[in-house]
């Protein structure tokens, strides 16, 4: 990359680092070391390339049990592993903790704050936020869950619930302080609403003098007719009836229209007074659309084609939350980490072909299934023609996410602490910290 070409792209800014070279060899720039930009990094081990991967944080998460670290069952270290140990081995691999600004088509770089990074090949797997769907103003109130700092700020809000409690003489307000909402009835919903209703009535039962922590309320709000509508009917149901036997309210066809910090109010215009409402109703893709000036669906997500290219750029790639894929039935490609592996991994080999001079063959999705845990025992899974429910979905529930999880120890840790908690009901993650501390 050219001096010249640099300053024209960046101002001459005196703090603009030199972009890195290739040496020769092809680069690659990933953005993003979530499930699919770490498959397709790897899926590139051994290429003749030189692969850059870029991400704001310096570790990858394992997003499906993030909500465990919410609820006090694991800690954010058993989610999450540093991005460079993960690939640390790799030689032909440099990771970047940066901050994304911009992409320049024309020129092929990647701009932070400090630096023009130059591509030959460009993979966008930059995932998802949170989506309020015009309400923004509701994210103080209820906070999502997609980072551990969303998981410390929820189960900091969980916990102080069951201390203030313990200490208010008021009755109504205690009743307020132990009533949980969670909006959404999607997976992530469902296990939320499950595991706090397994906090409040197995764990932290024991632990207090002058409240029942198991009278705790908890309402799942969904606003379409059933919770997890990416399972068959008969799954949804099972799943419903699981959580109402965790003493879960389950509330659907019901959309929420005011949030705040009282509680919510509903369509059919009833007010549920809570001091904790947590948000999993939706989620918007990352600002790349924009970034490369693509055509985005109503959630964000850049429309690719069935390369996962976006149109005239058969050396840039949107994979994972952040494209809109269809598979060959014409079905979307579900927002989910196996479906983003999957395109990281066709992607690798995408480059390789076009490396090769070999022509590209279409991504092919290929379902593995939908699984949701509810609690103790307690599950569905979905495999199409082969569905589970209770205790032997909850089997394979666990087994799966400790297959994918990464890295042995956090598995080894992970595991103990499943084994201790089946055994003992025990949750050793119980730590009210940051701004509730004060």
């Amino acid at each position: 990359m050219r001096i010249e070409a640099e300053s024209a792209i960046t101002g001459g800014a005196p703090n603009m680092i030199r972009p890195f070279a290739g040496n020769g060899r092809p680069r690659v720039v990933i953005l993003g070391a979530g499930f699919g930009g770490l498959a397709a990094a790897m899926g590139l081990k051994g290429a003749d390339v030189h692969i850059t991967v870029i991400d704001r944080r310096n570790y990858h998460l394992f997003q499906p049990l993030l909500y465990q670290v919410a609820t006090a069952g694991l800690s954010p270290a058993q989610v999450a592993m540093p991005i460079r140990r993960i690939l640390s081995r790799q030689r032909n691999v440099t990771v970047l903790m940066q901050r994304v600004e911009r992409i320049d088509k024309a020129m092929q770089l990647v701009e932070t704050a400090d630096r023009a990074i130059p591509y030959d090949y460009l993979i966008v797997a930059t995932g998802a936020r949170h989506a309020y769907f015009g309400h923004e103003e509701w994210a103080e109130s209820a906070p999502g869950l997609k980072t551990i700092g969303d998981a410390t700020e929820i189960r900091a809000r969980i916990l102080s619930a069951f201390e203030r409690a313990e200490v208010t003489q008021d009755e109504k307000r205690r009743e307020v302080l132990l009533t949980f909402v969670v909006i959404g009835g999607g997976p992530t919903g469902v296990e939320m609403a499950g595991a706090i209703a397994e906090l409040a009535r197995k764990v932290v039962v024991r632990d207090f003098r002058h409240i029942d922590a198991a009278s705790a309320r908890v309402v799942l709000v969904e606003a379409g007719n059933r919770i997890l509508p990416a399972m068959p009917a008969c799954l949804s149901a099972m799943a419903q009836r699981q959580l109402e036997g965790l003493g879960v309210e389950v509330l659907s066809t019901n959309a929420v229209t005011h949030c705040d910090a009282e509680g919510v109010m509903l369509a059919d215009g009833r007010q549920i007074r809570s001091s904790c409402v947590l948000w999993a109703a939706g989620i918007m893709a990352s600002k790349a659309a924009k970034w490369l000036g693509a055509e985005a669906d109503r959630a964000g997500r850049a429309m690719v084609d069935e390369r996962l290219n976006i149109p005239s750029h058969d050396n840039i790639f949107v994979i994972g939350d952040t494209a809109a894929v269809k598979n060959e039935d014409g079905c979307p490609v579900p927002s989910i980490a196996p479906a983003a592996k999957q395109m990281g991994k066709h992607v690798a080999r995408a480059i390789r072909a076009l490396m090769a001079g070999d022509p590209v063959e279409p991504f092919r999705y290929r379902h593995r299934g939908n699984l949701a845990t509810i609690g103790r025992k307690a599950a569905v899974a979905d495999f199409g023609r082969f569905r589970l429910s209770g205790y032997s979905a909850w089997l394979v529930w666990n087994l799966a996410h400790l297959w994918f999880l990464v890295g042995f120890r956090n598995r080894l840790l992970v595991f103990i602490d499943w084994g201790l908690a089946y055994l003992s009901y025990e949750r050793s993650a119980r730590l009210i910290t940051d701004r509730h501390e004060r």
